[in-house]
């Protein structure tokens, strides 16, 4: 998920910006997927949409406490070395995204890194499950322009240079890997009823199987969401996201297909807090 083409004017919150695949045609811009890179092809993109999404693998953090309750561990506002800190983010959820988050910094930070995380995900390469995650994420005003721009986007031929079948799916003995792992985040501006959220992640993406010529490979972005409260809490507007900050490679063994495949089927994502 580089830097693609721009996705602009959505609704009357100004304008959104979402990270499309490669091939698209005119200004589109992705916020969770991104162009091709390398023999990461278009697999590195989509965002945030971007791209780009299978169901996300959301665990949601033991326990029922409502949004306003205080963590058991850790210093709200600080970084904690073993555990998320600050307000609990979840009281419910949207099909399989988190919501609930609270209205303060810390509920725009935890959105921000469960939106990222979502629409990172293997959902955003089939229609139906596109669809409920956009308009579970993104601010009302800019859905429906959004969606339309997103299925022209997500054309069988776009899947077949990404590997996958037509409709978005691995072929028969390959297991397609989408996953967004956010390290942090960072609000740079704050107004009650609006936010600006950096989030830093991770991403895997790629085919992973015996015969899979897409391995899967990890990049590193920093995301800028854009987002409201709305009358369903914090939603995003526009998204933006840049390469980076990458660390050096360690001297771990790259493990074969098959560990791939296994892990992502066996390992649970997670709901991230603040």
């Amino acid at each position: 998920m580089s830097p693609g083409d721009e996705h602009d004017g959505y609704g009357g919150s100004g304008q959104t910006r979402t990270r499309l695949p490669e091939g698209n045609t005119g200004d589109v811009h992705g916020g969770t997927r991104r162009p091709a890179r390398g023999s990461r092809s278009l697999l590195t993109g989509v965002g945030v949409v971007v791209l780009l999404v299978a169901a996300i693998a959301f665990a949601n953090r033991g326990g029922g406490d409502p949004a306003g309750s205080s963590p058991s561990s850790g210093t709200p506002g600080k970084a904690g070395s073993t555990a998320p800190t600050g307000t609990r983010p979840v009281t419910g959820t949207d099909g399989t995204v988190p919501t609930g988050y609270a209205h303060d910094e810390q509920g725009a930070q935890s959105a921000a890194a469960n939106y990222a995380t979502a629409l990172g995900s293997t959902d955003m390469y089939q229609k139906g499950p596109r669809e409920a995650l956009i308009r579970a994420v993104y601010a009302p005003a800019v859905v429906d322009n959004l969606l339309k721009r997103l299925d022209d986007s997500y054309s069988p031929a776009l899947m077949a240079s990404a590997g996958l079948e037509p409709n978005g799916t691995a072929p028969s003995g390959l297991t397609f890997v989408a996953r967004t792992v956010p390290i942090g985040t960072k609000v740079t501006d704050y107004s009650g009823d609006e936010a600006t959220v950096e989030v830093w992640y991770v991403n895997l993406t790629g085919l992973a199987g015996e015969g899979s010529t897409k391995p899967v490979t990890s990049a590193w972005f920093t995301s800028t969401q854009n987002l409201s409260w709305t009358a369903q809490g914090w939603r995003l507007t526009s998204t933006d996201e840049h390469e980076g900050p990458t660390p050096v490679n360690g001297d771990n063994r790259a493990s074969v297909a098959e560990e791939i495949a296994e892990a992502v089927e066996q390992y649970g994502g997670f709901t991230y807090a603040r």
